[in-house]
């Protein structure tokens, strides 16, 4: 059974240095609020799990996804400039119709990329 759900996930996952878990956090809070007012962003949250941390987000579509890290795409440069995190794995999970839409602009993120084939969404 083939899936017509268009929904697409991202997953950073990030490694904190030390004693930058404050840091890490405001940065959290900063994202956080940009995305907030982003219509297509489905839900998006932080977990932290000692000097891990890993980005949990949802998007209508890949334009949601595209339209998300043009928002934030300045903090995160930034956040990943001042050393405060390094970005240790991206995965994207989504239909082929929807992942054929990133793959050109994200191979500078070298992410890995799952096809969901299965599936319902409500």
């Amino acid at each position: 059974m083939a899936t017509d759900d268009r929904c697409v996930t991202i997953h950073p996952y990030f490694k904190i240095k030390e004693n930058g878990l404050d840091t890490f956090r405001s940065y959290c809070e900063k994202f956080v609020k940009l995305t907030r007012s982003e219509p297509k962003c489905l839900y998006y949250g932080f977990s932290i799990s000692g000097n891990k941390a890993h980005c949990r987000e949802g998007y209508a579509d890949a334009e949601g996804l595209l339209a998300h890290l043009d928002n934030v795409g300045t903090l995160l440069k930034e956040m990943l400039g001042s050393g405060v995190a390094e970005l240790t794995d991206l995965q994207v999970q989504g239909s082929e119709t929807e992942l054929a839409k990133l793959r050109e602009p994200l191979k500078h993120l070298k992410p890995t990329y799952w096809v969901l084939e299965y599936g319902f969404r409500k």
